[in-house]
């Protein structure tokens, strides 16, 4: 995230001020390139690790505060959430043994973060998006006490007018409405660095844009939000939305959103990426810590440009133009953004040598790529491959249309080969890398596909387990084979874990068991139509909504029994009874985020079977007793100390079952 002494920018003059300190930048940029100032002659490879803190049952830990008390490592950073953390690799030289010595720093530095996070109590896993978070995680309580998020998150909701609408749709659909930048929090990557000189720089990048989609598609690792199935890559349309700050009432205008693909080949120049940027994106943070870049090229000292490295910082394009300094010398870097976090560190470093490989491949082959494939293809395939991973169809050179996994193994990895061996890499470190993206394509099996899989097993074989029960136990999976450290297209598949016992009830939330699959009816609806429903899908309450989702009612299986004993099957009236006349009118309801120890103590104060689950007035999911009867049945039999709670659902859930 970057710089931390900003504000967001409310006053004109202000605003007017740190804009001239931006176009200032531009020009002295300018002034560099046109004087041969940068560094060429050398590449550079780095990388930046993103991670998930974890609790003891797989669960987002808000713990980075406490995990920091234990740090010296100054490499070691927040993020935006609490239960985020970053961690940066030392650059290093491309060729030879680079990736090798990748590897092995990000998995030294992953065992001392490990240690450090343990000691505070949670543990670490990697990947694109933690299967486990849920909405009541990506509150502004879980969000980092740092100046910079809060300047940010303020701005974009400023300039959004309000609560933003996410919509995904993959094979499930996921609606929410959220009013902060704390959904960003859910993505974690691998963001690879390759420097490159000023006047390849254009062609590179370019190329890189050509490379993002099938490199993404072999390596997505985020294919759930929210217990959601959507897109193998989740990650790339829920950043998208998260720092979406356009109106829905634009959309007959070609807006872009601050995290994008871009909108058209670079024919010349970095600068064209900062001058669009700066055109097409307002201005949300300032410094006050002004920089005189001419003064400082006068005094014979290479300016940092504070001013538009902060406005790049606040544009998110997934292929990002960096500028830096190394030893005094002023340097152009690509930013590969694309990358998931995970599964594991020998993934993510063959990842990124496919990408680095086939960049460096495509452009000794071809140098400008742009009249060999149309920008819009090369933006289609990284979106198709964002959906569907491996099974994406990709748009090729000329215009070739291939499946994502045959163009990789006939093509792509022989290219990529030549262009690691043309590098200078070690001969075994090329085998030894793409050795694993050849042999994960030839599985079909990605990070993304292991943990579908791995639900689809679960679920099939233990039926009656819970939506909580199989994430839990395919992020705690996930965690003890990435410190395994064997390539993900080797794991076995997550099986079930023990369920919840007493010690850990006080820690889980009505969200974590609650149904959200409902059968639902209007309050004008027939009754016999209610016992139908009932009847049919094996249920025993059915919720009364209105045509806004507003909870209005709730009637119980005992309530259509007695009013069919009453009146039998059928009326003489010709409109039949509507359901309003024996439904439980403004039934007792909880929320998402209400502990499950305080839902079984209403249960039982209320001697009640069902509540009704409802976020901002609407209903969203269902809690009943026999959600909760399993991990009862389960505290009967492992705990001889029960407290009166447990007990008491126990009780309520077995009586009501068997009644």
């Amino acid at each position: 995230m970057g710089e931390q002494n900003v504000s967001t920018v409310d006053d004109n003059s202000k605003l007017r001020q740190f804009v001239r300190e931006i176009l200032q930048d531009v020009r002295a940029l300018e002034h560099m390139l046109s004087h041969d100032m940068f560094e060429t002659g050398i590449r550079r490879i780095g990388a930046e690790q993103e991670l998930f803190l974890i609790d003891e049952r797989g669960q987002p830990a808000p713990i980075i505060e406490e995990v920091l008390a234990h740090n010296t490592d100054d490499r070691v950073v927040t993020e935006l959430t609490k239960f985020n953390l970053e961690f940066n690799m030392d650059p290093m030289v491309f060729g030879g043994d680079c990736l090798r010595r990748m590897e092995e720093d990000v998995n030294q530095t992953m065992e001392y973060v490990r240690e450090i996070v343990r000691k505070a109590g949670g543990d670490v896993v990697l990947t694109g998006i933690l299967p486990t978070i849920h909405i009541s995680d990506v509150v502004l309580d879980n969000m980092t006490p740092k100046p910079r998020y809060y300047a940010l998150n303020n701005a974009l909701n400023r300039l959004r007018g309000g609560p933003a609408q996410f919509q995904i749709r993959g094979v499930d659909e996921l609606f929410v409405k959220h009013d902060s930048i704390m959904l960003e929090g859910c993505n974690t990557s691998f963001q690879t660095h390759f420097q490159v000189a000023p006047d390849e720089f254009a062609d590179l990048y370019n190329i890189a844009q050509v490379a993002a989609g099938p490199c993404l598609a072999c390596a997505t690792n985020s294919p759930t939000l929210f217990g959601k199935r959507l897109w193998q890559e989740t990650r790339i349309a829920l950043f998208q939305q998260a720092v979406d700050t356009r109106s829905t009432n634009l959309y007959l205008r070609d807006m872009s959103p601050r995290v994008h693909f871009g909108t058209d080949w670079v024919k010349d120049s970095v600068t064209e990426i900062f001058k669009e940027d700066i055109s097409r994106f307002r201005v949300i943070l300032s410094t006050d810590e002004p920089e005189d870049p001419f003064g400082m090229l006068d005094a014979g000292q290479v300016p940092k440009l504070k001013a538009l490295q902060l406005h790049n910082g606040t544009v998110y394009r997934w292929n990002r133009a960096c500028y830096g300094i190394t030893d005094g010398k002023p340097h152009l870097r690509i930013e590969n953004r694309i990358l998931p976090a995970g599964p594991t560190p020998i993934d993510e470093v063959a990842n990124s040598a496919f990408w680095f490989g086939l960049v460096s491949g495509l452009y000794r082959k071809h140098g400008d790529i742009t009249d060999a494939i149309l920008f819009d293809d090369a933006k289609s395939n990284f979106i198709a491959a964002a959906r569907l991973g491996l099974s994406a169809q990709l748009t090729w050179l000329n215009g070739e249309k291939l499946p994502a996994s045959k163009l990789i193994c006939d093509e792509l990895l022989p290219l990529a080969r030549e262009g690691l061996a043309g590098s200078g890499i070690d001969e075994e470190d090329i085998d030894r890398y793409l050795g694993v993206i050849r042999d994960r394509v030839q599985a079909q099996r990605t990070g993304a596909d292991w943990q579908i899989e791995s639900l689809a097993r679960m679920r099939e074989a233990h039926p009656d387990s819970t939506r909580a029960e199989r994430l839990n136990s395919l992020v705690l999976e996930m965690r003890d084979w990435q410190e395994k450290g064997t390539p993900v297209h080797t794991w076995d598949f997550a099986q079930l874990r023990e369920r919840t016992g007493p010690t850990e009830m006080e820690q889980t939330r009505v969200e974590h068991f609650m149904s959200t699959d409902l059968f639902t009816v209007h309050q004008d609806e027939l009754v016999e139509f209610v016992a139908c429903l009932m009847d049919w899908q094996r249920i025993r309450h059915v919720l009364v909504e209105d045509h806004q989702h507003r909870l209005v009612g709730l009637i119980t299986h005992r309530s259509v029994l007695r009013f069919l004993a009453e009146h039998g099957p059928t009326r003489d009236d010709k409109g039949g009874i509507p359901v309003r006349q024996i439904m439980v009118k403004d039934p007792i309801s909880v929320t998402p985020e209400t502990h499950s120890r305080e839902a079984i103590k209403l249960m039982r104060d209320e001697q009640i079977g069902a509540l009704p689950v409802v976020r901002d007035a609407q209903l969203v999911g269902l809690i009943t007793e026999r959600d909760f009867l399993s991990i009862a049945g389960q505290i009967l039999d492992r705990s001889l100390n029960l407290d009166e709670d447990e007990l008491g659902l126990s009780e309520l859930a077995l009586r009501r079952i068997d009644s």
